[in-house]
């Protein structure tokens, strides 16, 4: 299995940037230590998402990120991306492991217990689960799940599992206690006044 050795999965909206470019917005998180973006920029064209992907690409490398794309296999393997994202209603991951080779990582979307199990069987490399908490973004999904759901999709995963949904630094902790120190997100960072702190704070709670 691939390792993934990151904690904090950035995920993109070049929308939720209080108004800010977002490069300027990665380069402050990646300053702050974030270590896997996720480029999700679902209204762009192949041509556009491309040369995102490669000026995203650029950035993570100059600070030792890895870079995953959001559902478009092409686009990844164009841009030389450490991997893809999978949506639940993607393609199959072993139909994106042909495609990708078998040094790519891939990571799924999950929004039940059997959808981790699910992913974990078909070869994914990590699972995002959620969402956990209230959040618009994820409201085509249902309520949130809460905590408890959260421990016991951990539970039932055989790979890394990322609580993902509203999450916000005071969170922490009660996702700590219930099966996983990994997180994904996009607001707390994007929209926070200082990305590059925010980060670095959201980081260290992690890690603590």
């Amino acid at each position: 299995m691939r390792s993934v050795d990151f904690d904090l999965y950035l995920v993109t909206d070049r929308n939720t940037t209080a108004g800010r470019d977002l490069l300027w917005v990665l380069e402050q998180a990646l300053e702050g230590g974030v270590r896997a973006v996720q480029l999700r920029e679902k209204d762009l064209s192949g041509r556009e998402m491309l040369e995102l992907a490669r000026a995203v690409k650029g950035l993570c490398d100059r600070y030792g990120s890895e870079l995953f794309i959001n559902d478009r296999v092409d686009v990844a393997l164009a841009a030389d991306a450490a991997g893809v994202h999978l949506a639940a209603n993607s393609m199959p991951v072993a139909v994106a492991r042909e495609l990708l080779g078998a040094h790519r990582k891939i990571g799924v979307s999950t929004h039940s217990g059997e959808d981790v199990r699910a992913a974990s069987a078909a070869g994914a490399d990590f699972v995002l689960f959620g969402p956990i908490y209230p959040t618009g973004s994820k409201l085509p999904f249902g309520d949130p799940q809460g905590p408890a759901a959260l421990k016991a999709a951990t539970d039932a995963a055989a790979v890394p599992v990322f609580a993902i949904g509203g999450i916000k630094p005071h969170h922490i902790p009660e996702i700590k206690a219930h099966g996983t120190a990994r997180i994904a997100l996009i607001s707390a960072i994007s929209e926070a006044p200082e990305p590059r702190d925010a980060a670095r704070n959201m980081l260290a709670m992690l890690r603590a």
